[in-house]
């Protein structure tokens, strides 16, 4: 019953095909403000679960504009090029981030986050 505001980044962990194309399954995740983090609510839809992410390092990139998810593809084509054979992450997910609301046209700000292994 509390309206916690617009959170950032909003994160969807994205599983690639084979072929470097997104799969229909996706996970959206919202992070909870800090005041509410020690005693989270309880969600009141029984499809919206609480998680803990641990903590991670990650191998990034950035880029703005609207973010469609042929640029979070490319994006992600782009990072594990520049990364090469060497880097260990995981390849069977990675995550979309946007960081601005959808009412901002100008300097907005995306990444894609590969998770070390």
């Amino acid at each position: 019953g509390i309206g916690m505001g617009m959170t950032a980044p909003v994160s969807i962990t994205a599983f690639p095909a084979e072929d470097g194309s997104l799969q229909q399954k996706v996970k959206v995740s919202l992070r909870i403000p800090s005041q509410f983090q020690a005693n989270p609510p309880c969600p009141s839809d029984e499809s919206i679960k609480i998680e803990e992410r641990q903590g991670m390092t990650i191998y990034s990139t950035q880029f703005g504009g609207y973010a469609k998810e042929t640029d979070y593809v490319n994006y992600a084509a782009k990072l594990k090029s520049a990364l090469g054979s060497e880097a260990a992450y995981h390849k069977d997910f990675y995550f979309c981030n946007g960081y601005d609301p959808p009412m901002k046209p100008y300097g907005r700000r995306n990444e894609v986050w590969f998770v070390k292994e």
